[in-house]
């Protein structure tokens, strides 16, 4: 009988649902429980252990998991909560929640994917915390720009130049990263040859979605959320929309779609064909960087720079 187990991670311990046993229990996140919960696990033999993602506190316990060979997924919280609606579960405990999660991985199947290693999730929290502090500096030039007496100005301006100055760490710090690793140096580099793609999308690219050019087209657009979804019941027809994925890989690639539009013969000309069709601009935007996101999924798959039709 095939087994699924749900865990719950808090930042001070793990609570655990098997299925179909109904068994339950909790251990300490600490990284000796959790090594002996690997153990115990290992000899149920599970189809899935399924994590639920919960702001970097489940890192630990989904890589000691996965170096003892068991299948692990991190699955998305979003997902899990719909579920338990549709199961009409209101309560929400922690033994509750592995419950649920148990019962997510038995009736969704998640795709079992590669854990990123160590330093795939430094280049990730690196750029995540590039985005932070770009978000800081916005709000901080805005506050600038409305500021009338001199003394605030002069702290808004303090705090700026600490800003940027700081950003020039992190930015350098990406750079060392992925300086080091030869395989992100090629990935880059394949990258970069699409006209269009700039040093900056790369790397968000690479950061957050590791693995493309191992999908096809249509896997990358879900993953990315660019992938349209129709609404329609009977005879009525909705219009299409995308959402999902990941936002950050989006909006790099929806950035990088507005210079592609303009400089990347091949997108140039798709683009204007959308809008002698009648697309709306942001439509025909939105079907750039989903184009554009396959032609970097093929280079980096091929291992060939872009070169025009």
């Amino acid at each position: 009988m095939e087994c699924f187990v749900g865990i719950d991670v808090s930042k001070d311990r793990l609570d655990v649902h098997v299925l179909p046993s109904g068994e339950a229990f909790s251990v300490s996140s600490d990284g000796e429980s959790v090594g002996l919960l690997a153990d115990r696990l290992s000899a149920l033999r599970p189809v899935t252990v399924a994590l639920e993602a919960t702001g970097g506190f489940e890192v630990v316990a989904a890589g000691i998991l996965a170096s003892s060979g068991l299948p692990v997924v991190v699955v998305n919280p979003a997902q899990v909560r719909s579920f338990a609606r549709a199961l009409g579960r209101r309560a929400k405990t922690d033994p509750i929640d592995a419950l649920v999660i148990a019962r997510f991985a038995e009736a969704a199947r998640p795709e079992l994917r590669p854990l990123a290693d160590a330093e795939q999730r430094l280049l990730s929290d690196l750029t995540a915390r590039r985005r932070q502090i770009l978000q800081m500096l916005v709000a901080e030039r805005q506050r600038l720009g409305r500021a009338g007496d001199l003394r605030l100005k002069k702290s808004l301006r303090r705090l700026i130049t600490a800003l940027q100055k700081e950003l020039d760490e992190v930015d350098g710090e990406i750079d060392q990263a992925v300086r080091a690793s030869p395989v992100w140096r090629r990935k880059e580099t394949l990258m970069q040859s699409v006209p269009g793609v700039g040093r900056i999308t790369a790397r968000n690219i690479l950061a957050d979605m590791p693995e493309l050019g191992t999908l096809d087209r249509r896997q990358a657009a879900a993953l990315a959320g660019l992938a349209p979804f129709t609404r329609q019941s009977g005879q009525w027809r909705g219009k299409s929309f995308i959402g999902g994925g990941r936002s950050h890989v989006r909006c790099a690639l929806f950035m990088a779609a507005l210079s592609a539009a303009r400089y990347n013969p091949a997108l140039k000309v798709f683009h204007q064909r959308l809008i002698a069709a009648g697309k709306p601009k942001m439509v025909a935007l939105i079907a750039v960087a989903r184009k554009l996101l396959v032609i970097l999924n093929a280079v980096i798959r091929d291992q060939k720079p872009w070169q025009p039709a």
